[in-house]
């Protein structure tokens, strides 16, 4: 409990999503005089504090909100920086701890450094589908009896449970390209990166390009990609998608490469793309159990219901039904997600998308070109007029430029028919109107009841 007893601890970047949070809470509970700092003031981070506000009071935890200072980054003993922050190489607070000798890491790479066995880990990243993914690993996991914790870019953190990681239980993280820059990346420089580390078991679903915003260039994003094979030992194994097919592997690792959606098992989640997930999933699972448990993975597999805001079924209203896929925020997801809802209503011409966010930088035709084969895109947010702009003539009539989701469930109400069905899967990310995609979701869910309130919840 005093591994960080006395120890000066500055945690950069609080986020919305319970990791900056954790470390700080962790820490602080563990001797560490923490310092957190966040460029959002106390107003914007609202709940996400909470879990903080004891160690407030106690003085364990030290709040620094709507600014940072360099002398926190280089007058004490660690810094903690959320994988958030962008570009982390060129952060003039990063390079000042740097300058001064004083070591950065991340939620995840205190988390790594900690568990019990890494052979016990089971890895996934990718452009699309790592956190379906993740929890069909879980779900294939558990169906096998094994106990397995999962986190990483789910949300939350890990840290707080260390101590209830059992010798023989699995740790499921999924990771972000930002976290594996951290993790490992032959371009961070050693002063700021976590130390190189991977996982027992890698998955790489796929690769497209994505957070252009954060990495500065697609070969950039997809470097820190494969820092999720850089560290990898003889026996351990490389589960790779078929866009992905050719990476290079460590001598003595095992990949595994899985060109198609084909999986053996029946499952509760839609669309041929989930079959593919389900398909890395089981090579997961058989990395780290053997091909003797597949029935029992397989089993635990199918019966995965699916995550929150992922292509998540809200209810059915006058023939309708909804689906929240708010935690799609790269276009390619897009199409994946209506071919899905498509093969649940008879074809994808049923299929009425919401579409549209704020600006990664990344191109929006994909989701343009769906205007041709879906029932109505209604484009919303920051990139509304770049994904209009990116429609062709001929599918014109069918794309409407909606302004936000209350303008956009207003018109499709209008226009939906018994046996379509209503998709919020945006292909962009949620900040501006939204202060996440959990929030972007959840205000989805909360219109769809008012809007619709002739159904059956889910």
């Amino acid at each position: 409990m005093a591994a960080f007893d006395g120890q000066r601890v500055t945690v950069m970047g609080l986020g919305r999503f319970g990791g900056g949070v954790g470390a700080a809470r962790w820490l602080a509970e563990r001797g560490a005089d923490v310092l957190a700092t966040d460029m959002a003031d106390e107003g914007t981070l609202g709940e996400a504090l909470e879990p903080l506000r004891s160690h407030v009071e106690s003085g364990a935890v030290t709040l620094r909100l709507g600014e940072h200072n360099v002398s926190d980054f280089t007058d004490t003993d660690l810094i903690v920086v959320n994988p958030g922050v962008p570009r982390p190489w060129g952060n003039r607070f990063v390079r000042a701890a740097q300058a001064a000798g004083v070591r950065c890491t991340t939620e995840i790479g205190l988390l790594s450094e900690r568990l019990p066995d890494r052979r016990r880990v089971v890895g996934i990243t990718g452009t699309a589908g790592k956190s379906t993914t993740t929890g069909m690993v879980a779900a294939g996991l558990r169906g096998a009896g094994s106990v397995v914790h999962v986190g990483g870019n789910l949300g939350g953190s890990l840290l707080g449970t260390l101590d209830e990681i059992g010798s023989d239980d699995f740790v499921v993280l999924e990771l972000s390209s930002a976290m594996l820059w951290w993790l490992g990346d032959e371009d961070a420089p050693s002063a700021t990166r976590g130390g190189g580390w991977s996982p027992c078991v890698a998955v790489v679903t796929n690769l497209a390009p994505n957070h252009v915003d954060w990495h500065g260039s697609d070969a950039h994003y997809e470097q820190s990609k494969r820092a999720i094979l850089a560290h990898q030992q003889p026996g351990d194994v490389a589960v790779l998608g078929g866009s992905v097919a050719d990476w290079a592997v460590n001598t003595g690792v095992r990949p595994v490469v899985v060109e198609s959606g084909e999986f053996e098992g029946e499952l509760l989640v839609p669309g041929a793309h989930n079959r593919t997930n389900a398909a890395l999933a089981l090579a997961a699972c058989e990395g780290v159990l053997g091909e003797s448990h597949r029935e029992a993975i397989v089993r635990g597999i199918g019966s995965y219901e699916g995550l929150p805001h992922r292509c998540q079924f809200v209810r059915e209203a006058c023939g309708v039904r909804m689906y929240n896929d708010s935690k799609c925020t790269v276009p390619g997801g897009v199409a994946l997600a209506v071919d899905g809802v498509g093969e649940v209503v008879g074809g994808t011409e049923r299929v009425h998308l919401i579409a549209g966010g704020s600006d990664k930088g990344v191109d929006l035709s994909e989701i343009g070109a769906l205007a041709g084969r879906v029932a109505g895109l209604y484009a919303i947010g920051a990139t509304a007029g770049a994904i209009l702009e990116t429609v062709t003539p001929e599918h014109a009539a069918r794309a409407h430029r909606c302004g936000d989701l209350p303008g956009a469930l207003g018109l499709i109400r209008e226009r939906v028919r018994d046996g379509e069905a209503v998709l919020l899967s945006p292909g962009c990310a949620s900040f501006g109107e939204f202060r996440n995609y959990e929030h972007r979701g959840d205000e989805f869910v909360r219109l769809v009841r008012e809007l619709f309130p002739d159904g059956v919840t889910a």
